[in-house]
C-alpha cells in the first residue's frame, strides 16, 4: 500500500469523497477489514459450518490485494477499500489515466468538401473482433489536445487536419474509468495508408446519413463512435443541427 499512500498525498483529486457516494477508508483497521470482508465474499453458504471457518481463515491469511494493482504508460489499475453508501465495507475497482497524462482524443475525420465521414476497420484485442470506428488514442503528457489530434490522425490515416471542430468531453465508463475524452471533427483534404501495425485493416468513406445508418444496424457498436457522431450531429457539422423538441 506504500505507492498507494503516496499517490493519496500526491494525487488528492483521485481520492476526493461525496458525503453521499462511495467513500474511500484511510483507517488502517477498517481497510484491512475491507479487505477480509471481500476475501469471503461469495464463500458464505458453501461448504457449511467448515466452509465457512475455512473462508474466514483465509481472508486473514491471505485478504485481497488493494491499492495500486498494476501502473503502466497508459492505465494505472486501483482497487480502492470503501465504504458504501449502506455502511458496507469492502473493495471498489477504478481505472485511471497515469498522473499527469492529458486526456485522450477522438476524431470523427470528415473528408473533402462533401464531409465524408471517414471510418476505419480496427481489430481490437479486448473483444477479439473487428470495429468500424474513427480515429482516436491516449493523449501524450503535456500536449494540448490539437496536438493529440494532428498525431493520431497523422498515425492512424496518414492525414493532416485542415480544421478541427470541438465536440465536447465524454467520459466513456463512469461504473469503472475515470478518464475524460475530448472529442473532434476533423476536415481533412485526403487520407493516406493506414497504420497496420495499429490492427487497423483499411478505412473506407461514407455518407454522414450512411454512418448513422450503420450505427442503426448495428455493424457501428464502438461507444466513442457512436458519441462522436451523435455529437457531430447536435453540433451541426453534418449540415442541420438536431432540434429537442421532437419533430
Amino acid at each position: 500500500m506504500n505507492r498507494y499512500e503516496a499517490l493519496r498525498r500526491d494525487v488528492p483529486e483521485w481520492f476526493r469523497d461525496d458525503p453521499g457516494g462511495v467513500r474511500i477508508l484511510t483507517d488502517p483497521a477498517l481497510i484491512r477489514d475491507a479487505r477480509r470482508r471481500a476475501a469471503t465474499a461469495g464463500q458464505r453458504g458453501h461448504g457449511g459450518l467448515f466452509g465457512a471457518l475455512r473462508a474466514r481463515l483465509r481472508a486473514v491469511l491471505r485478504p485481497v490485494p488493494a491499492g495500486v494493482v498494476s501502473a503502466g504508460r497508459y492505465l494505472w489499475y486501483l482497487r480502492d477499500p470503501v465504504r458504501f453508501p449502506d455502511g458496507r465495507l469492502g473493495l471498489y475497482d477504478r481505472i485511471l489515466p497515469p498522473p499527469g497524462s492529458s486526456p485522450g482524443v477522438v476524431v470523427l475525420p470528415l473528408l473533402g468538401p462533401e464531409r465524408k465521414v471517414v471510418l476505419i476497420e480496427h481489430h481490437r484485442h479486448a473483444t477479439r473482433s473487428r470495429h468500424w470506428e474513427v480515429v482516436r488514442g491516449f493523449g501524450d503528457p503535456g500536449a494540448t489536445p490539437t496536438e493529440n489530434v494532428t498525431r493520431e490522425m497523422r498515425e492512424e490515416i496518414a492525414a493532416t487536419p485542415a480544421t478541427v471542430i470541438p465536440l465536447g468531453e465524454l467520459h466513456p465508463d463512469t461504473g469503472l474509468l475515470s478518464h475524460k475524452v475530448f472529442l473532434y471533427a476533423a476536415c481533412v483534404d485526403a487520407i493516406g495508408a493506414v497504420e497496420k501495425g495499429e490492427a487497423i485493416a483499411r478505412a473506407i468513406t461514407v455518407t454522414p446519413t450512411e454512418a448513422e445508418e450503420m450505427v442503426a444496424d448495428g455493424r457501428i457498436t464502438d461507444g466513442f463512435t457512436i458519441a462522436a457522431l451523435y455529437r457531430a450531429r447536435l453540433a451541426g457539422v453534418f449540415g442541420t443541427p438536431a432540434t429537442g423538441d421532437g419533430t
